[in-house]
């Protein structure tokens, strides 16, 4: 049985953990939030690698009774880059440093978020891109159009503690100062 994750702390982007969206090109609604792990928290790192290679082992069925010699991960390397060849960090880089990976949840298992005392979180405005975070992960192994892998699904998040927004999202006091009524003419 593929064992549970339970990431350090990592900073959260793009959360989607209080109502399922669909993605561009997805059909079925899903929970997700991508993870950025400091490249500096190797106990996380190294639990997730252990935890690709004993998922293989023990699914390997999916694979027709053989782990292959090259699966896909989808923990990514944030000074590495995407799939065509530009660097992840000049597009976004909060990435730099870090490991991050998309986990999503069927809309099925909505994801328990909480807050650092286990209460749980209601206001979806307490969840944001750069908030700091645990969160638990289950591994499986996939097999579908020939793609082969083992992907973590998303279970729950524990809010750690707050961060500085990441997207440069201002606000509109930064972005504004007061007009009185002579500088609306």
């Amino acid at each position: 049985m593929a064992k549970k994750v339970v990431t350090g702390e990592v900073r959260l982007s793009w959360p989607e953990l209080f109502e399922p969206k669909i993605a561009p090109g997805a059909t079925v609604p899903k929970y997700s939030v991508m993870l950025l792990i400091p490249k500096t928290d190797e106990k996380t790192i190294k639990a997730l690698r252990d935890a690709e290679k004993a998922t293989a082992e023990e699914q390997k069925d999916k694979f027709g009774g053989k782990v292959p010699a090259k699966l896909r991960s989808i923990i990514r390397d944030g000074d590495g880059e995407d799939d065509n060849g530009e660097p992840w960090s000049e597009r976004f880089p909060e990435r730099a440093g870090h490991y991050f990976m998309t986990v999503t949840a069927n809309e099925r298992y909505k994801p328990g978020v909480v807050d650092a005392q286990l209460n749980p979180i209601i206001d979806p405005s307490e969840v944001y891109s750069g908030v700091y975070a645990r969160v638990s992960l289950m591994p499986f192994a996939y097999n579908e159009q020939g793609n082969r892998g083992i992907s973590f699904g998303l279970r729950n998040v524990q809010i750690t503690r707050d961060g500085e927004p990441l997207g440069g999202q201002s606000s509109p006091e930064d972005d504004f100062e007061a007009l009185d009524g002579a500088d609306l003419i």
